[in-house]
C-alpha cells in the first residue's frame, strides 16, 4: 500500500465523517482504531451484505461503500482497487453535476 492510497482512504472516511451525525462519526472513528479489528470486520461484513440486499426495506446501497472501506483498512489487497473504483465514481458524479448545471 502506498502513502497516497492510505491518504485517499482517509479522505473518503473524512467525507463520510462530514455527512453523518456526530454519534455515528464517533462510532466510525472508534471502529477504525486497531483495537477494534474483530468488531470492525463483523460490522464491515454486515454492511456489505446490507448493501447487496439494498432492495429490501431499511437496508440501503450506502452500506456497501462504508463496509468496503472498513474492510480495506485491514486488507491491503483491496485498497488500491477500491480507491480506483471510488475515484471513478467520484469523477462520474462530478461530470454529471457539471452536465446538469450546464442545462
Amino acid at each position: 500500500m502506498t502513502a497516497t492510497t492510505r491518504a485517499e482512504l482517509n479522505r473518503y472516511f473524512e467525507m463520510i465523517d462530514r455527512r453523518v451525525p456526530i454519534s455515528v462519526s464517533q462510532f466510525i472513528r472508534w471502529l477504525r482504531m486497531p483495537s477494534s479489528f474483530a468488531i470492525r470486520l463483523v460490522i464491515a461484513i454486515l454492511l456489505i451484505l446490507g448493501g447487496i440486499f439494498s432492495f429490501l426495506p431499511i437496508l440501503g446501497l450506502w452500506m456497501l461503500p462504508l463496509g468496503l472501506l472498513l474492510i480495506a483498512q485491514d486488507v491491503p489487497l483491496v485498497q488500491e482497487p477500491l480507491v480506483a473504483a471510488f475515484a471513478l465514481v467520484e469523477a462520474k458524479c462530478e461530470w454529471l453535476k457539471l452536465k446538469w448545471r450546464s442545462r
